[in-house]
């Protein structure tokens, strides 16, 4: 018996290396990836674009460019890029194929564009949704397929955003990117902290699995995925997936360079239009088609943003009325202990700064400067109150056309802010110095104190957000 148990080894370890040979080399099932970019004017950027997908370490297995209410050279640049490629990787040989489609004039814009897309690559595995103007990391793709086909409660992954400033020019738009990629870098870092749960799965650079949208449009009674009723069909298609059963997450490594803004006016357009949707979502009752979704859990991080930025707000104004006050009355007493809260800010805008991937020189002074992430606070408190104003005014504006008018550099909507600050500053002058002497004293001896409390509780929650442990992720 022990005889043949010995004979039994022997010849399991002379035929192991070959049944495991063998092994190797049965074929693995890859999971299907299409590819699809909506794209509208995008002749500066769809060419690198198109570079930047066909040098992944995961190609696409087709890439469907489509190209809607174009009046530039897109379609010309990009069918230079039309037919099969081939690219050798890590991995073997690649194949992908490139299809240009001019859709002509599209009145449901994007969500026609994305929607046109869907039908084309519907049976696939998964869905890339890629923006006209933005470039991934050589291994993006690889990252997002491997991470949404581990998981089949994953519905979408959406990369790490991030905005690629080397080839800026002049002091404004140097500005407006730094603020941009310190807002985009907070933001990451807050969904990659809450277990990697992501709000939005943004359109600019995400992967979906076709199975959760097809479970999608069956729950929601829709015959396509994105809809033109919602200002933020991201965001609305990202509720619809969690609300499936789905988890939205966002990746830990796949990473992505979006297009910034870089007039006030194109930001304010992007930054209002955002903020109107967001709330259109947020707000209790039905409008139109559009059902308000207040208690739904991928809002949450949005209340408290609109929180924050309403205590922003209040503080902000209130120390400029309150300051203005006691100088008008020789009242004014500085103390040391209000330059606790701006080394606060330095402290968690600089903390804000290490935590990016690409973070540069101009980052740091960005953060550590102080005056330019004020200034950028002060211009997002105005696309905030505008968008919330635009929202009860209930103005039945094409807020996309509104986008792509301010990127044109036309309309002055981004003036208001600005104008509504200085006029409620002089009206506040006119009926302060019509108060007596005595009634003045009275509100500055009450309105300092209210002021100190918020500043401190803020300060103190600025403070426990610097000392958060960021476990090894990077934004």
């Amino acid at each position: 018996m022990d005889t043949n148990r010995e004979e039994y080894i022997r010849t399991a370890d002379q035929y192991a290396p070959e049944v495991y040979d063998e092994a190797e080399a049965l074929p693995t099932y890859r999971p299907t990836v299409g590819c699809i970019i909506p794209a509208y004017n995008e002749a500066e950027t769809i060419a690198g674009v198109l570079d930047s997908l066909l040098q992944q370490t995961r190609l696409p297995d087709v890439i469907h460019l489509i190209v809607n209410n174009t009046s530039d050279d897109s379609v010309e640049i990009a069918s230079h890029y039309a037919g099969p490629h081939t690219r050798m990787t890590p991995t073997g040989e690649q194949n992908t194929i490139v299809y240009v489609h001019d859709i002509g004039k599209n009145p449901d814009k994007k969500v026609g564009a994305l929607n046109y897309g869907y039908s084309l690559v519907e049976h696939m595995d998964y869905l890339l949704g890629v923006d006209g103007d933005t470039t991934p990391e050589p291994d993006a793709v690889e990252h997002l397929v491997e991470e949404i086909s581990s998981d089949d409660r994953i519905g979408g992954i959406s990369a790490i955003y991030s905005i690629d400033d080397s080839a800026l020019e002049g002091l404004i738009p140097k500005f407006l990117i730094a603020g941009q990629r310190a807002q985009f870098s907070a933001f990451n870092m807050q969904n990659l902290l809450k277990g990697r749960n992501m709000a939005v799965l943004g359109g600019q650079f995400s992967i979906f699995s076709t199975k959760a949208l097809r479970d999608v449009l069956r729950d929601s009674h829709q015959r396509t995925p994105w809809v033109n009723d919602s200002e933020v069909e991201d965001s609305l298609l990202s509720l619809q997936i969690k609300s499936a059963g789905y988890l939205t997450k966002i990746s830990a490594r796949a990473r992505a360079h979006v297009g910034g803004m870089t007039t006030l006016r194109s930001l304010d357009a992007q930054q209002v239009k955002w903020n109107f949707g967001a709330i259109d979502l947020m707000w209790p009752g039905q409008r139109g088609d559009t059902k308000g979704q207040p208690f739904h859990p991928n809002l949450r991080l949005r209340w408290f943003e609109h929180m924050s930025m309403v205590i922003n707000i209040v503080t902000r104004f209130m120390f400029l009325l309150l300051l203005a006050g006691s100088l008008s009355i020789s009242a004014f007493v500085f103390s040391g202990w209000w330059l606790i809260p701006p080394a606060a800010a330095i402290l968690l805008n600089f903390r804000v700064a290490r935590s990016m991937e690409f973070v540069n020189k101009r980052d740091y002074l960005f953060a550590l400067l102080l005056f330019p992430a004020e200034l950028y606070m002060w211009i997002r408190m105005g696309h905030f109150v505008r968008a919330w104003l635009k929202f009860f005014s209930r103005q039945q504006t094409d807020n996309w056309a509104a986008q792509a008018k301010a990127e044109r550099g036309k309309g002055v909507a981004w003036m208001y802010p600005f104008l509504a600050l200085a006029i409620a500053f002089v009206a506040s002058a006119a009926i302060w110095v019509q108060l007596p002497i005595s009634l003045q004293s009275d509100l500055l001896a009450v309105g300092w104190p209210i002021l100190g409390v918020i500043t401190v509780l803020q300060t103190a929650w600025m403070l426990i957000k610097v000392m958060r442990r960021y476990r090894g992720f990077k934004a």
